[in-house]
């Protein structure tokens, strides 16, 4: 925004500037939009910048968030009205909470406390912080514990640093190995007790950086809670009407909900004779608390306006009209065992992973033709798990709940732990050629597909954990590397892969990058990390990051889809949901550029 614009901008009297606001907002607010704006200080009389200031009602369906600029300066534009709380957060101050009523309100100034509790401090240091203090020395135990301790929650936060004896951190790592982790026997003693060592209970000095990156503070932020208690929202698209479609893993749902309004409805998927739990049947958890026959995993919108998921218990493609709210399942059959990761080509054809069985998939959806790749087993133990996966799902189904396929596998006593599966998870095509690309994120590798020769290329990352990748506009492959605490970068043309770093708040600690995506306009590299509860935003020709601090602890973010006026949304869906500050998961969108540059 030019100098005379800004000028301009503090010269515009509320009423105006609620229009104003509501335009920049591509049209979010309703008439009666409201402005509440102030300056956040310290007790010194200091500008706290990159404070968070956040409007909600009681009921916390919707949340609205802005940042403080350099001078301390807020500007919130509502379209809420009513009785709602105001609250401030900073790292190092106290929480501050406000009830106002919103039409009403205008000038709202804070002076903040400095919070010199040391409990209160620890308390509210990420679970990154709390993370870095479990330490193995042993790499390969190291590199196993955040493989397979982190993929749908965090650790660290309040729910997981509690203080246990041995036998509850048994008990704890045993149900994360029904949840799916594979650990070795040697792993396991090893977690347990670096564990117990770590949360004591004490207080955590607080070394974390306090500056935050300017280019938050025209940022905008906002959540809308999802689905009822015991929801687990996995990926979200945009529909044709604008809104947003999310699906339920846990209880074979679609939602589709008006961010302007923060209202969704809710499409069931029928059962049809799919039996609960679909092919993880024998499993005790997290299935087990799960509503589902399907388990829609991924969605997205295919170009004929309906929306495609991966099915991840009943191996199917699921298609739902949302004009008529009807669902329809196409088998994938071809031994294939959960599929992951949904993307479309630019000839209409939708590609997909297929997690556990080592596979990618193709559908075409004029046709409902399926076709199945077999990807390259990597070794031995590897080949054995995918020969024979199938058949110990089948056998525990047999014993439903009682965990037959872990006594089954091999992950054990081989001494593989999770590298007996390749785990295709990311998917990706390439817009220049039409080559499928893929990622394994237990492998720690990328591969390629080639559609009209069949053939296929597998590369070793530099970085463990090869996540949910994308391509840019220009081919340029973007790998999150959800062990390496990394972004990375292959140039598909001359084979070589290129490490950033992800930053972090203290040097001792570390993010897991979950997705990545590229904005179209601007190029640059959108990533979730789920540790520090931040959004991540990556400028690839000057090489800087921006970090978004979000306003809700213990967020779990999940795929990226960008709006037409450039907000970037994804959904915060941490396995159990009650770990979520306010217990309950959300779509989240961000606008880097929403709000006016007022005091810099």
């Amino acid at each position: 925004m030019s100098g005379d614009s800004m000028g301009s901008m503090r010269r515009t009297p509320l009423l105006a500037r609620a229009w104003l606001v509501a335009a920049l907002l591509g049209g979010h607010l309703a008439a009666g939009a409201a402005v509440i704006e102030g300056h956040v200080v310290g007790a010194d009389g200091k500008p706290v910048p990159g404070a968070l200031v956040t409007l909600a009602k009681d009921d916390e369906l919707l949340r609205e968030t802005v940042y403080t600029n350099r001078a301390g300066r807020y500007e919130l534009g509502t379209a809420q009205t009513g009785e709602a709380r105001l609250q401030v957060r900073a790292p190092g101050y106290a929480d501050q909470v406000r009830k106002l009523s919103v039409v009403d309100a205008r000038a709202v100034d804070w002076v903040l406390t400095p919070s010199t509790d040391p409990q209160a401090l620890s308390d509210a240091m990420p679970a990154s912080a709390f993370a870095a203090i479990v330490k193995i020395d042993d790499k390969k135990v190291r590199t196993e514990f955040r493989s397979q301790c982190f993929f749908c929650h965090q650790i660290g936060n309040a729910w997981t640093r509690k203080v246990r004896n041995q036998e509850e951190w048994e008990a704890v790592t045993d149900r994360m190995q029904r949840y799916g982790a594979l650990i070795t026997w040697h792993s396991e003693k090893t977690i347990i007790a670096s564990l117990m060592d770590a949360f004591k209970g004490a207080p955590l000095a607080d070394h974390e950086r306090r500056e935050r990156d300017p280019e938050i503070a025209t940022a905008r932020l906002t959540e809308v809670r999802v689905g009822e208690h015991g929801a687990f929202l996995h990926d979200v698209d945009i529909g044709p009407d604008g809104r947003f479609y999310s699906c339920d893993m846990a209880n074979d749902a679609i939602y589709a909900t008006d961010l302007a309004t923060a209202r969704s409805t809710v499409s069931k998927m029928p059962s049809f004779d799919q039996p609960l739990h679909g092919d993880l049947a024998g499993g005790s958890a997290p299935v087990a608390a799960f509503n589902a026959h399907h388990g829609p995993h991924s969605i997205v919108r295919g170009p004929d306006g309906r929306f495609y998921t991966t099915n991840s218990m009943s191996a199917e493609i699921g298609v739902f009209d949302p004009a008529t709210g009807v669902h329809r399942f196409v088998k994938i059959g071809h031994g294939a065992i959960y599929p992951h990761t949904l993307r479309f080509d630019k000839n209409g054809i939708a590609w997909f992973s297929i997690a556990m069985s080592d596979q990618i998939g193709r559908y075409d959806p004029r046709t409902d033709a399926v076709q199945v790749i077999n990807l390259p087993s990597g070794g031995f133990w590897q080949w054995l798990a995918d020969e024979m996966f199938g058949v110990v799902l089948k056998v525990a189904s047999w014993f439903p709940g009682q965990d037959l396929h872990l006594i089954l596998s091999h992950h054990k006593w081989s001494g593989q732990g999770h590298k007996i599966l390749n785990l295709p998870y990311g998917i990706d095509v390439d817009p220049r050629d039409g080559s499928v690309w893929y990622s394994k994120l237990y492998a720690d590798k990328i591969g390629r597909y080639d559609p009209a020769t069949g053939k296929v290329e597998e590369f070793s990352t530099p970085e463990p954990g090869p996540r949910r990748l994308r391509f840019g506009s220009d081919g340029t492959l973007w790998i999150p590397a959800f062990g390496g605490s990394a972004l990375m970068k292959f140039d598909t043309a001359t084979r070589r892969f290129t490490s950033y770093p992800m930053p972090v708040l203290d040097r001792d600690e570390f993010e897991t990058p979950y997705a990545v995506n590229v904005e179209p306009h601007t190029g640059d590299v959108w990533v979730t990390s789920n540790l520090s509860d931040r959004m991540f935003r990556f400028n690839p020709q000057s090489e800087k990051w921006v970090a978004y601090p979000l306003p809700t602890r213990v967020t779990y973010l999940r795929d990226i889809v960008f709006m037409a006026d450039g907000g970037v949304c994804s959904t915060n869906s941490n396995l159990p949901s009650d770990a979520v500050e306010g217990r309950h998961q959300s779509l989240l969108c961000l606008h880097p550029d929403a709000v006016p540059e007022n005091g810099h």
